[in-house]
């Protein structure tokens, strides 16, 4: 099932997507619902960001290419996580498929983009063990985690790299009948492929995140997990647009903008 967030009359609603239809619902699929009786065209439809995350978790450095990569970015060894340890993001980044990634005007050129799969948990849960941990999952979106490079390396807790407004592109929507192992991510600049990879090439899963966290912290409803990126990035500029497709979910789409153009 395909859920979406969208924009009924000014205020945000669930609805279910099949093909080229959405059907608005009443309640939410973190709740009890049921379908209403109208059905809209996608394509006359504002999309809003999927979920408004309770708790923005992000696994940061959780594919193997990708961290030498950017140790050779910044000219230190490779150091491949030992764990699946968890970050935080914040919600005021958020941005829906569609909407503009905003470049500030005091930002470097080195504003890269990272394609990510989107975990969203569905129930309350914790102490979440191997066998059950995937029961926690609502179902699955796409995220871009749009970074400063410049930033990142001057900043000790990656504020700005990471977490200034529209840095964070979510969506189309969620995805609940996913394969993990059958994913792959593509990554496009301006309609050239600048990367593929197989999405659940991980160093770290999903099932050793949500267990790892669970033993320490409760995940509600809608918390979302970014689960990384793999290999080397490049630059965005405005004018640029950037998708993300990760295979049976959809394609994320974003176009850039630099402040003051």
């Amino acid at each position: 099932m395909r859920w979406a967030r969208f924009d009924q009359n000014g205020s945000p609603a669930y609805a279910v997507v099949e093909g080229d239809t959405v059907i608005p619902v009443r309640g939410s699929p973190f709740d009890a619902w049921e379908r209403s009786g109208q059905k809209l065209p996608l394509a006359d439809v504002r999309l809003l960001v999927p979920v408004v995350t309770p708790t923005f978790y992000a696994a940061g450095m959780n594919y193997p290419e990708h961290v030498r990569e950017v140790a050779e970015k910044v000219g230190q060894k490779p150091n491949l996580p030992a764990r699946a340890d968890v970050g935080y993001r914040a919600n005021n980044a958020l941005i829906a498929h569609g909407e503009a990634i905003v470049i500030p005007a005091d930002a470097t050129d080195q504003i890269q983009y990272e394609g990510e799969l989107v975990v969203v948990i569905g129930r309350k849960c914790k102490g979440l063990t191997r066998e059950n941990a995937l029961s926690a999952v609502l179902g699955y979106s796409i995220g871009n985690d749009v970074s400063e490079r410049t930033w990142q390396k001057a900043d000790r807790t990656l504020w700005r790299a990471k977490n200034t407004d529209t840095f964070k592109p979510m969506g189309p929507w969620i995805e609940t009948d996913v394969k993990l192992e059958d994913l792959v991510t593509k990554v496009r600049l301006n309609g050239e492929q600048r990367i593929a990879f197989p999405t659940n090439h991980m160093i770290f899963g999903v099932v050793d995140f949500l267990v790892n966290m669970t033993t320490c912290l409760t995940l509600y409803p809608g918390d979302v997990v970014w689960m990384g990126t793999e290999g080397a990035t490049a630059n965005m500029k405005h004018g640029d647009r950037i998708e993300v497709e990760i295979s049976g979910i959809g394609t994320l789409s974003n176009p850039v903008v630099r402040e003051g153009h």
